[in-house]
Formats: structure tokens, sequence, C-alpha cells
């Protein structure tokens, strides 16, 4: 063989050794890549969907991806503070482009999000159902609606009794709704105590005129003091000047005593029959005066503090679509265990009787006050220890902040600490955020992290044999 040939053999065989060799460390590579073990598979639109095997993503349709352990996260839309050049950090540019010294390309610098930031491209904001808003400084003012009843004011009834035991002979009011004014005939009773008393009176009146004329001064004396004793006896059976007058004029007692109405009002009770037998512990007519009545209303815990003795409220009745003005004068002080609310008690005038008992009304409070910080109901996940809300650092980094709250003002709640006005918080879709950080808190804990934590699979195989993964 000649010189010439074996020089060609030997470099047709370098050939193949190099040809082989970069085969073999493409093969090796994809053997190991293959032989990786995913930790989860993870919607690249939104990253906070995971799952522990393949397959499609409910919300977008897109095909979930693996991911390794010890990939890097995916590079999320933040804040380029600069661009510099890596071989010489102290050229800085606010544009990308090349350094004209040194002739190498400038890489951006991010701005560091908050380490507890939840990422979100902000171009993926409506598909993952965010949407936001502000904080902002609102009137405090806050109209509390509730419901309520109209109740008789209890300190315009009066219960009607008899102070001794008789019969009824004749009732003049015989049923229940009836006006009646102040003085007015109730019933007449025939009582064997109040005409044995009258009879003491008219016993009296003649001891006086016989003492009257005595030399004695003390039985003058005497003579009086038992005709005034009788006399108020009678007053406090509540027998009238007039009815006593009467029995003076006649000299003669009355069989039949009228029982008189002590109020005018309407008659709410009534429980005097003629010929019944009755007692001073019977009730007889109960008469309520309804030129002014109460509105019972029931207010929720949460809306108590707001609500105080002294101020106004407006009452609107649906049945018949007017509204009044009433005033707050009590709070009752329990609260009700079944329906979790207090009495407030509010009173107003009624002189056309357009209010009657047990109607119901509608009750609005307007509480008045000065400018708070406020935020929407639902920007607020309340977890029971802590109440947090998403703020927009830019560029997708949506920070949790814990916050303090203070009174609810229609479907804003009042912020004490934690935010300041004008920042840009999430206001719709904050408890998926909020799954989501927990998602990380939990991945991040030493637990997370063990072999047990990971969600097992076989190793692939390729070629009929398994390769390990490192």
């Amino acid at each position: 063989m000649t010189r010439a040939a074996r020089y060609i053999g030997l470099l047709l065989l370098l050939i193949l050794a190099f040809s082989g060799g970069v085969a073999w460390r493409t093969w090796a590579g994809a053997q190991k890549k293959d032989a990786r073990k995913p930790l989860y598979y993870q919607d690249p639109m939104h990253p906070w969907y995971k799952s522990d095997k393949p397959g499609i993503a409910p919300d977008c349709g897109m095909k979930l991806e693996p991911v390794y352990e010890g990939a890097a996260p995916a590079q999320e839309a933040r804040k380029v503070l600069y661009y510099h050049d890596p071989k010489s950090p102290s050229y800085r540019a606010q544009a990308p482009g090349i350094n004209p010294e040194t002739g190498n390309d400038l890489e951006p610098v991010y701005e560091a999000g908050p380490s507890n930031a939840v990422q979100v491209a902000a171009d993926k904001y409506e598909l993952a159902g965010l949407t936001f808003g502000t904080a902002e400084l609102t009137s405090g003012a806050q109209m509390i609606r509730a419901n309520g009843r109209i109740a008789v004011d209890e300190t315009r009834v009066e219960r009607v009794h008899s102070k001794t035991e008789g019969w009824i002979e004749k009732t003049f009011v015989n049923y229940t709704g009836e006006l009646v004014k102040k003085g007015q005939p109730l019933l007449t009773m025939y009582s064997p105590e109040l005409l044995a008393t009258q009879r003491e009176y008219l016993l009296a009146m003649q001891a006086r005129e016989s003492m009257r004329h005595s030399s004695m001064s003390k039985l003058q004396l005497a003579g009086d003091s038992l005709l005034q004793a009788s006399r108020s006896r009678l007053a406090l059976w509540d027998i009238t000047p007039e009815q006593i007058a009467e029995i003076e004029k006649t000299g003669m007692p009355v069989k039949s005593v009228t029982l008189l109405s002590p109020a005018s009002g309407y008659v709410m009770e009534r429980e005097a029959f003629p010929n019944q037998r009755i007692g001073p512990d019977m009730k007889l007519y109960t008469i309520a005066d309804l030129s002014r009545v109460w509105v019972m209303v029931d207010v929720f815990e949460a809306d108590a503090p707001s609500v105080r003795a002294g101020m106004s409220a407006r009452v609107s009745v649906p049945a018949t679509g007017k509204n009044f003005t009433a005033v707050v004068r009590q709070i009752q002080p329990v609260v009700e265990a079944a329906t979790r609310t207090l009495k407030a008690r509010l009173e107003l005038p009624n002189p056309g009787l357009e209010l009657r008992p047990d109607m119901w009304v509608e009750v609005s409070f307007n509480t008045g006050g000065g400018t708070r910080l406020t935020v929407p109901a639902e920007a607020i996940v309340d977890s029971g220890t802590a109440k947090v809300v998403y703020v927009d650092r830019g560029n997708g980094n949506l920070e949790p902040r814990k916050v303090e709250t203070g009174m609810r003002l229609d479907n804003r709640i009042e912020i004490t600490h934690g935010l300041t006005a004008a920042e840009r918080i999430v206001t719709s879709g904050a408890f998926l955020l909020n799954s989501e950080s927990q998602m990380r808190s939990a991945g991040s804990s030493p637990a997370a992290s063990t072999p047990a934590a990971k969600p097992a699979s076989k190793p692939e195989e390729k070629g009929g044999a398994p390769h390990a993964h490192d």
C-alpha cells in the first residue's frame, strides 16, 4: 500500500471517530433530558394553574407544559431599570444597543419585585379575570337600611281596672278599636264596698252637722276629720268630685257607680262585659294614644356602632309610598340570638293615624362623617386571621399586603392601616391570586421540597434501557 493510501485511510478513520462522538453526545443528551421527572404540569398562559399529569387547561384550552426539577421559572414581564455591558458594568444606557467602546451587546437589568409578589404577565390580566381599581378617599357618610315595624308607644298606654270588687251592670264601650276621650264613661258597676263607703260618708256629714253647734271644740274637730276621711276614701276608689257632689246633694248613696276613661285613645283590648263579676286584679280595657308611635328596627351587629341615640332617620311605608322623619331614642343592649340584630327604638308623630301598629316599614339611617380611605369590598381577601389586598407594583408584580379595616360604606370597606390613597389594587380575582400565593408558600416550605411531596412518575425508556436523571 502506498503512503498516500495510508494517509487517506487514517483521515477517514479520524472523520468516522469524530462523527461517532458527536452522535453519541447528541443521543446521550437527549436521553438525559427525556429521563428527567416533571415536578408538575403548568398552564403557560395562567402559571398558577398546575396539575400532576399532562392535559389541557380547563380555562383557556392550552396544552399543559412540564416543569422539571431544577428548572428556573420563566421570566415574567418586569420593569427594566437600565441596560448595561456585562463585561463593563459601569457602562449604562436607557435603551438597548451596543457599547461603543467594547462593541458588546447591552443586557437589561430588571427591577426586583417583592419577594412575596404573585407575577402575572400584564397582557394576561383579562384572561385571568383580574380587574383593577384604586384606594380612594370617599365621604364617610353611610346609608344604613333596615326593616322595622310600627309599635304602640308604651308610655301612652293606659289599663283600666276597678279598685273594688263588684259586678258590671252596663258597658258603654263595646268593641276593640273604638276611639274614646278622657273622662268618657266606660261602664257602670255595683260594688257593696262602694255602697257602704257612700253611706259612711253620709253619716259623717250628719255627725259633723250635729257637732258643729257643740260647745266643745274638740267634738267639732272630730266631726270635720271623720268627714274628710270618708271623702278621701271615696276619692281613692276613683269616685270623682262631681259624683261626690251628687251624693251630697241628694243625700242618698248611688247604687251604680260609673267608671270613666283615664285617657284619650283607641281601645286595644276589651275584657269588660255586662253582668260580669270583677275585681282589682282584672284588666277591663287597654287604651292606647296613637298620636305618637314607636318604630322598632332590626339593626345588624356590624351596623349597630353607626346608629346612635338622637340621630334622625327616614321611615318609608312601602304600602303607601309615604316618608316620615323619626328620631332614634334608644339602642337596646341585648342582641337577638336568632337574627343577630339589635333593636333600635325610634319615635315619630302620627297625627293622621297613617302609621298603624304592626305595619312594616323601611328605615334609612344617614350616619354622616368625614372622608375615609376605602376600597371595593371584593378587593379584600379575609382568611380569618388576616385581611389582604393585592397591590399592583407594575409590570405583572401583584403584592399581597395585610391591611386593617374599619366600617363598611355600602359596597366599599374602610382601610385604617396598610394602604395609601390612589394605590392601584386588584378588585376582582383577588381570591385566585391568594390561592396562587398560598401554593407558592407551600411549595417553598421544607415539606414541599422533600421527595415525598413530588408527583410520582416512572422513568422513560428508550432503546429498551432506562436512563437515570440528574
